[in-house]
């Protein structure tokens, strides 16, 4: 199966690893077809654009589900600890990381690439600088002292 590239804001970071913005119950279901077996989610469950019951639907599909709610105004080195601990929980296991647009997700990534994995910085950045860049409270949470505003406002 082909990845699902109609998901909000989708990418593939390598064979076991993809993110997007928030999926439908349909397309959760075509993660599954395609190996996923477990979903983190950084979004809040009180968005707008959040599935009524992502919890139920991915059950239903067999799917392990984590939910770690990042407030969009004010991430923490709490929020990033849980995130490493679900990554080294999954292991090497097909995982699925979204959020309601891909900037919490891509910039969690960003971090847990260069500090946890050690990639150089120019490749752990790719995902993250191909959906944005961040500024505010997101620079100081990746630690990127160089950035100050945000290029657009993105969805919270």
């Amino acid at each position: 199966m082909s990845d699902p590239i109609d998901i909000y804001n989708w990418r593939r970071l390598d064979a076991r690893l993809t993110t997007s913005g928030q999926p439908s119950e349909a397309q959760l279901a075509s993660l599954k077809e395609m190996g996923i077996r477990h979903v983190i989610n950084l979004g809040l469950h009180t968005h707008e654009k959040a599935l009524p019951d992502e919890a139920g639907c991915l059950a239903a599909l067999g799917l392990e589900y984590i939910h770690i709610p990042v407030a969009f105004d004010r991430p923490t080195d709490d929020d990033f600890t849980r995130f490493c601990d679900a990554m080294q929980t999954i292991g090497d296991r097909p995982v699925h990381v979204h959020c309601i647009a891909n900037f919490r997700v891509t910039a969690f990534l960003y971090r847990w690439q260069r500090d946890v994995l050690g990639l150089a910085d120019d490749r752990a950045r790719e995902a993250m600088d191909s959906v944005w860049q961040p500024g505010g409270v997101w620079a100081e949470f990746i630690g990127d002292s160089n950035a100050v505003e945000f290029p657009h406002r993105p969805p919270k």
